[in-house]
């Protein structure tokens, strides 16, 4: 990587600000339900404490929009972390206000406090100065590791780092390493398995790989949105009707680059919205009215599992089907369980499929998980984040 980490400055007993990720979901009683993105920040936290560092984390959650919501406090990521360190994480009264600055003020070598919600403070997604300053005068180093957010330039993500020496942490390093080997060194027969809801969510990340790939594996929703394209009758299922010369053109850019394109056989359909709708097995040509496509097909899965069977690289992003429901889970869980069985590089991008290979167990069946959602459809797109750009060189 051409940045600097934490391995490549002296860190010893400084007092370190650590920009991490820990925007996790929680439920109605504000119980955590993933501690994925806490879990990945731990190897940075720890190596500055095992350096004698003062530890000052900050990140946001949710969206409060520059207003202090107590539904949105860290409290639940600060218990988190004291459990999974194995000692106490202080959690600041305020972000950068009187709270934040005593806490810092007072600590020892060796301790760790976390900041309020940086979104509580109104500056923070218009990367005001004064705030980037504020953050900066608390510590004597920065350290970025939230690479959910590295597409963002806000005041704890690029702003404060005009204002003191910045290097990425473990994770970043991690993220950047394999995303980028995945998809600049990728060994051949490369494939990329594209789903989720919208073509237009997507179109940058396609059009990049088609650059590279040798194969393209559609699913989820926006299959659709193709089919209606090719001129099929796709019944009630969902469709971005202003993208469908957009649909034609991915089609005909694959076709004149080689790239062999393919789009589901078949798909289970649904009456309607609900997780125990009735449901049936039809070609992707034959969607009746009334009926939604809601998953790939018994034919599509097994075509899709050949295809994977070849490859030596695959990148994964986006859910193949309404995953949230079992019984339309198939094809994301049968893929999943697919390359879980291949000993080859496989890389996700982050998000619902991450969302969805969690919550099978397969996790640690993949070469890298992201943990950056949009940011890593971006980097996948060839975009410059401004969080990584804020970082020094090597």
């Amino acid at each position: 990587m051409s940045k600097k980490t934490v391995r490549d400055i002296d860190v010893k007993d400084k007092k370190v600000l650590v920009r991490c990720d820990f925007n996790v979901p929680y439920d109605e009683n504000r119980v955590i339900t993933d501690n994925r993105r806490i879990v990945a920040a731990l190897p940075t936290i720890k190596y500055l404490l095992e350096n004698n560092c003062k530890v000052i984390l900050c990140s946001h959650l949710g969206r409060p929009k520059g207003e202090v919501k107590p539904e949105f406090s860290l409290d639940i990521v600060a218990k988190e972390l004291s459990k999974l360190l194995g000692q106490e994480v202080k959690l600041a009264g305020d972000v950068v206000g009187e709270s934040a600055q005593k806490l810092t003020s007072e600590m020892k070598n060796g301790e760790v406090v976390l900041l309020e919600n940086v979104r509580f403070e109104p500056g923070e997604e218009k990367n005001d100065v004064e705030l980037s300053k504020k953050f900066a005068s608390m510590a004597e180093l920065y350290v970025n590791d939230a690479f959910g957010t590295a597409h963002r330039a806000h005041s704890s993500t690029t702003g404060v780092a005009e204002f003191l020496p910045a290097v990425s942490g473990f994770l970043i390093e991690k993220e950047l390493k394999f995303l980028g080997n995945a998809i600049e060194n990728a060994e051949k027969p490369f494939v990329a398995i594209i789903g989720g809801k919208k073509v237009s969510d997507k179109i940058g990340p396609i059009e990049a790989l088609i650059e590279k790939v040798d194969t393209l594996l559609i699913g989820g929703a926006m299959a659709y949105t193709f089919f209606k394209a090719m001129g099929y009758n796709i019944g009630d299922s969902f469709c971005e009707e202003d993208k469908l010369d957009l649909a034609k053109e991915i089609m005909e850019k694959a076709k004149a680059k080689g790239v062999k394109f393919l789009l589901p056989v078949d798909n289970k359909i649904g009456k309607e919205f609900s997780a125990d709708t009735e449901s049936k097995n039809v070609s992707c040509s034959e969607i009746p009215d009334g009926w939604e496509g809601f998953d790939l097909g018994e034919k599509t899965i097994e075509l899709y599992s050949e295809e994977l069977k070849k490859a030596k690289t695959v990148i994964w992003m986006g859910p193949l089907g309404l995953y949230e429901f079992d019984q339309f889970a198939v094809g994301t869980n049968s893929i999943a369980k697919t390359l879980a069985d291949l000993d080859i590089v496989k890389v996700v991008g982050g998000g619902d499929s991450a969302a969805a290979i969690e919550k099978i167990g397969l996790s640690d069946k993949f070469t890298h998980i992201s943990t950056g959602g949009s940011a890593s459809l971006e980097f996948i797109e060839g975009k410059k984040l401004p969080g990584i750009e804020a970082l020094q060189d090597k």
